[in-house]
């Protein structure tokens, strides 16, 4: 079987595997993997009201340590593709840069890891001293129900039980080796509704504008931090994202008001203690103001591995191939490291973060070649404990 990053990275790319289409990519990699000795599974995911999501299980080895290779075959859509100079699924190389949706986020990722685990397998007579799989989603991309989530709770079913795990998306900010994330803080969504009484504005004795309540609600709401940070972790945040009153009448006092949110919360409280906060501060500068928030269901929780021996050890294979020692970081939006984090240990490290969901999307195949070669570093250290 090929090693090569590039080649891989190519027939991903033009794997049209727009979420929550499969598009050939996971068939693709079966054959690959089949073809390296793993036992591959191919899961569909269901349930009322979504999309079935093909997701695929592959593991080689039996034994401890177990390391899994996480990430996701489904990409964004291309948009206009008339404004991409590439077409987006033609895997097209111009001036030694790859073109193509998921170059970045993440094809080029898990075709480094399959390049990696193919050539650590081939030095080490077909088999890892542990156990090695990869668990890829077809649904990260979209709403995350029936992928990682299902994906981790069916193999755990089946006894599979993994030690570390090692997630694809882009990390690094300007140069690979940049940046490890360590953790994600957490997103919790909510819509903040004052009820009012209609009226004409010019009897406003008669009426009761909500518009006032919520504003003053705002303010209360964001009037302190909600936190200072921690060690690892900047301050959680509140950003309200927009006001509506469905109201086209000039003359109108409306009769609801409502203010949708978006919370980034780090590990100082949990979701239900940060719900409880927000709460908390509405009612105490309420008054006769009639309101409620109603908050969105959400998987998208804060997860934190902190460094330690598994740590040091990809920073120290990153450094061996790039020269830079990564920062530690936990910047960022969710991933599916927030379900990982529940079965083991995980950390994110993969392409350059600044071309992922961009029209004419690319990735340097020099740096497909060097995170190859990353990837390879830690299978080797992992596998013989060379940390």
């Amino acid at each position: 079987m090929t090693a090569d990053p590039i080649a891989l990275a190519r027939d991903l790319i033009r794997c049209p595997s727009v979420t929550p289409a499969a598009g050939g990519a996971l068939a693709f990699m079966e054959q690959i993997l089949k073809g390296a000795g793993f036992a591959v599974h191919r899961v569909t995911f269901a349930e009322p009201g979504t999309d079935p999501v093909e997701n695929l299980y592959a593991r080689i080895g039996t034994a401890a340590p177990h390391l899994m290779l996480a990430g996701h075959t489904d990409v964004v859509p291309p948009g206009d593709e008339a404004k991409w100079t590439h077409p987006p699924f033609a895997a097209e190389i111009a001036d030694g840069v790859l073109y193509g949706r998921g170059a970045v986020d993440m094809k080029g990722a898990i075709a480094a890891k399959l390049a990696a685990a193919l050539d650590y397998l081939g030095a080490h007579g077909g088999k890892p001293n542990g156990s090695l799989s990869f668990l890829i989603t077809g649904d990260e991309e979209g709403i995350a129900v029936n992928g990682t989530v299902k994906l981790l709770q069916w193999a755990a079913e089946r006894g599979e039980k993994f030690d570390h795990a090692v997630l694809g998306e882009p990390t690094n900010p300007q140069r690979l080796g940049d940046m490890i994330k360590i953790g994600r803080r957490g997103s919790q969504n909510g819509t903040l509704i004052v009820t009012g009484t209609q009226g004409h504005v010019a009897y406003p004795e008669l009426a009761d504008n909500p518009v006032r309540g919520i504003a003053a609600l705002m303010v209360a709401i964001n009037a302190e931090p909600i936190d200072g940070g921690t060690e690892h972790f900047g301050p959680s945040n509140l950003e309200f994202t927009s006001i509506d009153v469905g109201n086209k009448t000039v003359n109108l006092i409306p009769a609801e008001a409502r203010a949708r949110f978006n919370i980034r919360f780090n590990d100082t409280r949990t979701r239900q203690e940060l719900r409880e906060l927000i709460e908390a501060r509405a009612a105490q500068a309420a008054g006769s103001i009639r309101w409620r928030i109603d908050w969105e269901p959400s998987n998208a929780d804060v997860f934190l591995t902190a460094p330690g021996p598994f740590v040091a050890m990809v920073s120290g294979a990153i450094k061996e191939v790039t020269g830079l020692t990564p920062t530690l970081s936990t910047t960022g939006g969710t991933s599916d490291a927030r379900f990982i984090k529940d079965y083991c240990p995980v950390i994110e490290f993969g392409l350059l973060s600044q071309q992922m969901h961009k029209t004419d999307e690319h990735v340097a195949t020099a740096d497909l070649v060097a995170l190859t070669a990353i990837y390879r570093h830690i299978l080797e250290r992992y596998f013989t404990g060379s940390a």
